[in-house]
């Protein structure tokens, strides 16, 4: 098979792992964070003041796309900043009193920050230009209809599909259709730094009791996250990255 269909076997392989997998539900026990103590008159509060930085993130990012020259896949990366401020808000929300009905606009805007990420990427190196407009609809309506799978039906399969194409998709494409160098590092070290914020999360009461009480997991991992989103967009909107040829 030639490369270049190496990115759609791969979404068809893990579709239908999934698809074999079978439902996959929210852990019991998901709500039940390790950060408790209120901080400056909020509960939770490190687990909601750490978000924070993705809504700073995600203004300076905005604010940085719209001053240098435009990519082909720019739409995609102003929803993923969009994107992070409104999980500033969402998260911090969902974190004051966390259960599902809360979850739900926690979840929506860190599904669409992935969809913004995949039309980015895609767009900049291999989506021809007539594409590009139904596939960044239709990317967006994928991200809102996993989270409503999952609040609907209690399964997080599409949802986490739509985490995890990002991970391995964009390197590939960046690969394939060679991207600047300093770009395809930022990228890599971002997935590194998200894959360590999962860590970090599965790891959260464990990391609250090793640094006596001081940081939880899942405040570690919305710092790594937010340093991650950072390194992308300062990545993106570096001065030097102007457009290179790409195949349309």
């Amino acid at each position: 098979m030639p490369i270049l269909n190496a990115p759609g076997l791969l979404v068809a392989l893990a579709v239908l792992a999934l698809l074999i997998h079978g439902p996959i539900p929210q852990l019991a026990d998901y709500h039940a964070f390790a950060a408790q103590a209120p901080w400056l008159g909020l509960p939770h509060g490190a687990d909601v003041w750490s978000n924070l930085g993705f809504g700073l993130v995600g203004v300076w990012g905005w604010r940085r796309l719209g001053q240098t020259v435009p990519r082909p896949g720019q739409a995609g990366y102003q929803l993923f900043a969009a994107s992070l401020v409104l999980t500033a808000l969402g998260s911090s929300w969902y974190h004051l009193a966390p259960d599902d009905a809360r979850l739900v606009w926690d979840r929506l805007p860190i599904a669409l920050a992935c969809a913004g990420l995949l039309y980015g990427s895609w767009a900049d190196t291999c989506l021809p230009l007539g594409w590009r407009g139904p596939a960044l609809a239709g990317l967006g309506l994928a991200a809102v209809a996993s989270v409503g799978w999952w609040a609907s039906q209690g399964d997080l399969r599409p949802y986490l599909l739509l985490q995890g194409l990002p991970l391995v998709l964009i390197p590939l494409w960046q690969w394939q259709h060679p991207s600047p160098s300093l770009e395809r590092q930022g990228f890599g070290v971002a997935i590194l730094l998200y894959l360590m914020a999962k860590g970090a999360e599965l790891r959260d009461h464990a990391l609250l009791a090793l640094t006596h009480g001081l940081l939880s997991g899942h405040t570690l991992k919305h710092l790594l996250a937010t340093a991650a989103a950072l390194l992308i967009l300062a990545s993106i909107t570096r001065p030097a990255a102007a457009p290179w040829p790409r195949r349309r």
